[in-house]
């Protein structure tokens, strides 16, 4: 089939890179305009835009779609179909409209649960224990289209939303093909989404990262894995912000929480009588560390306080 791929970020790449490995032609490629980055703030690719330049592919780069501009442009790409996969952009009803197949949307959730931009840090943050990959047909609703394939993976107890990111991403690379097959076939299944079912994953904001210790282990816990590796869940130490990047729950119990509770691990008190351990952290102006050397690090003992 011909293909007009859309996306931007790294989850994407992979999807990318199966369409042409299965033997598809993709006429073209679309992916947010280039944006400054670093302290040098040089302007810098993305990822799509890298691996595409890499396959010799046209790359396009509109700002938005109200000028015209880029539906001329895909007019004259003629594509059969468009996946869209973390886009970054709403597609208007032209564009929708306009393959033969539809345009066809990997979505990092099983819809119609954390429709949205950050399916996958809200399902660890919620404590799920499944997610997964859906295919679907595009809509003018956010995440609404009619479902084609849906893949389940479970959530590991201490997994981030980093690495729960990069198995989704594999998945998702996976399922494109098997729907672009099917879709090409006829045998594509189409499945409504039921609404009443459907929940909301919305973009990460800094404000989520402060640690209320008392809150559960495990409500904490899963907010250190659900804002790592951004924007990382964090608390005070003697002043200063400390960036919690990972954890597990642990047995020790503790009635008070933000306190530490041993000389050798980083273990603090949640508000449950529970305790959680952080097992790598980085103090402000300092290197990201595992528990123990941050203990030595700073040479404090059990019963320092945290979020203070």
């Amino acid at each position: 089939m011909n293909v007009v791929f859309m996306g931007t970020p790294d989850f994407a790449t992979g999807c990318l890179s199966s369409i042409l490995e299965a033997g598809h032609t993709v006429s073209g490629v679309f992916t947010q305009p280039d944006r400054p980055k670093g302290r040098g703030h040089k302007l810098a690719f993305s990822p799509v835009k890298e691996l595409a330049l890499k396959h010799q592919l046209s790359v396009y780069q509109p700002k938005g779609f109200k000028n015209g501009e880029a539906l001329e442009i895909l007019k004259q790409l003629a594509p059969d179909v468009i996946v869209v996969v973390a886009y970054g952009r709403i597609l208007p009803k032209a564009v929708l409209d306009l393959p033969k197949y539809g345009c066809i949307n990997v979505h990092a959730s099983l819809l119609p649960k954390y429709r949205g931009a950050g399916p996958i840090q809200w399902a660890v943050l919620n404590g799920e224990k499944e997610t997964g990959i859906t295919t679907m047909y595009m809509a003018e609703g956010l995440d609404t289209g009619d479902m084609i394939f849906k893949e389940s993976l479970c959530i590991g107890e201490d997994e981030t939303a980093g690495e729960l990111f990069d198995r989704l991403a594999v998945l998702g690379a996976s399922l494109i093909v098997k729907t672009l097959q099917a879709v090409e076939d006829g045998t594509a299944p189409r499945e409504v989404q039921d609404d009443t079912q459907s929940s909301y994953a919305p973009m990460l904001t800094k404000e989520l990262c402060a640690v209320d210790f008392h809150k559960t282990a495990k409500e904490v816990h899963n907010q250190i894995r659900g804002l790592s590796p951004w924007p990382v869940a964090t608390t005070l130490f003697h002043g200063k912000v400390l960036k919690l990047h990972s954890s597990k729950l642990c047995e020790e119990k503790g009635n008070t929480p933000g306190q530490l509770m041993d000389n050798k691990r980083l273990i603090l008190a949640c508000g449950d009588g529970n305790c959680i351990e952080l097992t790598s952290v980085q103090l402000e102006g300092a290197k990201r560390v595992d528990g123990l050397s941050f203990i030595n690090g700073q040479r404090i003992k059990a019963g320092e306080q945290f979020g203070e």
